[in-house]
């Protein structure tokens, strides 16, 4: 269809897979909004809800620490817990951006997004 055009056909097919990818992209980045990740610390006793996104969606505590004299202990438990959620949805977020460069066809080890 473009052969009198030289390489303007291999442009043409370049641009359209710019545009797949581009699609794929914005269809996990729409998927990773919809996956949670639990972080946990103290042995479960406060746990942090995030999208694969990293975005922090809830909290649980347990009751039991509960104790006021405990504060800086809660207040420490809180943050390992979202720091734990926050890895964890990182993670989630690399191994599905993985996923989908292998799935492209593109070399082992290609960071997504460029």
């Amino acid at each position: 269809m473009l052969k009198g055009l030289g390489g303007l056909g291999d442009m043409a097919k370049m641009m359209k897979a710019a545009q797949d990818m581009q699609a794929k992209m914005a269809e996990l980045q729409d998927d990773l909004a919809r996956v949670v990740v639990i972080g946990e610390s103290g042995a479960g006793l406060v746990r942090a809800r995030c999208t694969a996104k990293g975005e922090i969606t809830g909290l649980e505590i347990d009751a039991s620490i509960l104790v006021p004299s405990e504060k800086e202990v809660l207040e420490d438990l809180i943050l390992a817990a979202v720091k734990d959620a926050q890895a964890r949805a990182a993670q989630r977020s690399a191994t599905e951006m993985q996923k989908m460069a292998e799935g492209l066809g593109l070399p082992p080890g290609v960071k997504l997004p460029f």
